[in-house]
């Protein structure tokens, strides 16, 4: 279903199908950009859930302003980011950091299938800082435009670009560090 669908769906009153339509296109976009946070496939899942669900009790009030793709992506990117502040404040509790717990499940996750370079590329990526972090895999992984970045986050396009190229530098001094 294309967007233009959903959003006459979501105009038209019908937000059983425009909703269905949107899990239908967005499940497993959303799914991997989720997942690159939080480097596991049951918390993906479950978070997935909470995302959907925003999203169904926040469709009768969209109103078009934004591309639809960009609207389900904030929503998507505004809980994964709480999700993982809540998870900060219990690894604080616990002394331990937050970028060690995610390099841990990369280690651990029987679903991971990339070989050692991958491995070393995700782990270099949750060492970033968030916001680094968010902007490199949804430019990278995600192939977004900075337009529609800025448009997901609230930042400028010209703070995007160098948050982009400071991960970048960040990702390869890590990862010449690991294989020269």
């Amino acid at each position: 279903m294309t967007n233009n669908e959903i959003i006459r769906l979501q105009q038209a009153g019908e937000l059983e199908k425009a909703f269905n339509g949107i899990v239908e296109t967005y499940t497993e976009r959303l799914y991997w950009h989720v997942r690159r946070f939080l480097c596991s496939h049951e918390d993906t899942n479950d978070l997935l859930q909470d995302i959907f669900i925003k999203i169904w009790r926040s469709l009768s009030s969209f109103r078009g302003e934004s591309q639809l793709y960009t609207w389900v992506y904030r929503i998507a990117t505004n809980e994964t980011l709480n999700h993982l502040r809540k998870q900060r404040r219990n690894s604080i509790i616990e002394m331990c950091s937050l970028s060690d717990i995610m390099a841990q499940r990369i280690d651990d996750d029987p679903y991971f299938n990339g070989n050692e370079m991958q491995r070393e590329l995700h782990k270099a990526i949750q060492r970033l800082p968030e916001k680094q972090r968010l902007v490199f895999n949804m430019r990278y992984f995600d192939d977004l435009k900075y337009e529609d970045i800025a448009e997901i986050t609230g930042t400028s396009v010209g703070a995007l670009k160098a948050s982009y190229h400071h991960a970048c530098t960040k990702i390869k001094t890590d990862m010449e560090n690991i294989f020269l």
